[in-house]
């Protein structure tokens, strides 16, 4: 999951795994595979960046999993 920060200042924990889409018009919207649509303050690039990060610690620890 990633956290993001809605237009209010609310911060939201996003599934990584159900983002279908994120567009800068000009504010980001996030859109889930439900068809829902979150608008959050960070940029496309920022969102790209967290769902990079997340993804890659996931699966470090699963190669790291056995390994001692």
């Amino acid at each position: 999951m990633i956290e993001v920060t809605k237009i209010n200042g609310t911060k939201l924990l996003v599934n990584t795994n159900l983002i279908e889409t994120v567009e800068e018009t000009p504010d980001t919207v996030i859109t889930l595979t439900d068809g829902k649509k979150v608008i959050v303050k960070e940029s496309r690039h920022e969102v790209k960046n967290l769902v990079k990060l997340t993804r890659q610690e996931y699966f470090k620890g699963i190669l790291n999993v056995g390994t001692s």
